[in-house]
């Protein structure tokens, strides 16, 4: 065998290329294990139930108001923890050094990192689609038009994306998947339960209102509610896209020099 055969370098689209295979790769394994979508299926149908079911009476008074300000909220707080799983994916790829072997294929090296997250985003689009899908058999009902329920949508997808750098880099210093679920509980939880996603703002104390208005998940749970039911969420959409740049800014140059370390 060449020399050639293992050089790192090849064009970027090939290196596309490699990343689609191993996005694909992952994709294919929920044919074998279909537990690999509970966190992508049932987990949110259950958070959007029983949130509407059993707090939407005494928050807002009938359970169809509620569904209508909680469903963009809960899609938002499902797609956040969701990112999550990029970062214990990577994790246990790593633990069960699926690296290794593939750092002796001739493909790019960034193809197994751009793999996970693109398989993952694919995954985000079917938990977002069931939920909303879900939301309108219980009578949720998009109130603007179809161009702003895509936009809507796809700005879910992309602020996912931002947040997935952070699950990213937690993935590649985390010593094991447990550890970047234990980040989940202590970061994710406070930061999307100190928002407007379940609750309207107006009903916190005045200290934890200051916080929830700049917090970036009530922010992208009310461009999200201004692109499907009131319209005009053109403010929050470019502000929840700011957050995004600035994350991955920040987080992605981090994260891949981790996984440079770690592969």
């Amino acid at each position: 065998m060449t020399a050639a055969t293992f050089s790192p370098r090849v064009s970027p689209i090939a290196g596309l290329r490699h990343s689609m295979t191993l996005a694909w790769r992952t994709l294919v394994q929920i044919k074998h294990n279909p537990a690999e979508l509970i966190d992508f299926s049932i987990q949110p149908i259950m958070f959007l139930v029983l949130f509407t079911y059993v707090f939407g009476g005494a928050i807002s008074g009938n359970t169809g108001d509620y569904l209508t300000f909680a469903l963009p909220g809960i899609i938002v707080q499902n797609a956040l923890f969701a990112t999550l799983n990029t970062g214990m994916g990577l994790s246990t790829d790593l633990q069960k050094g699926v690296f290794d072997r593939l750092r002796s294929l001739p493909i790019a090296r960034f193809a197994p990192l751009a793999g996970r997250i693109v398989s993952d985003i694919v995954k985000q689009s079917w938990a977002l689609a069931l939920l909303l899908g879900l939301g309108v058999v219980l009578g949720f009902r998009i109130g603007t038009d179809v161009p702003s329920a895509i936009s809507g949508y796809l700005l879910v997808l992309v602020c996912s994306l931002g947040f997935s750098w952070l699950a990213v880099l937690v993935g590649m210093l985390a010593a094991n998947p447990e550890k970047v679920q234990i980040f989940g509980f202590v970061v994710m939880f406070p930061l999307t339960f100190t928002s407007n996603a379940f609750v309207p703002t107006a009903t916190m104390p005045g200290w934890l209102q200051a916080w929830a208005k700049v917090n970036p998940v009530t922010i992208l749970a009310d461009a999200v509610r201004g692109l499907w039911v009131t319209g005009g969420g053109s403010g929050p959409a470019l502000q929840s896209l700011l957050w995004a740049a600035a994350l991955t800014a920040v987080f992605a140059p981090l994260a891949v020099r981790a996984f440079k370390r770690r592969t």
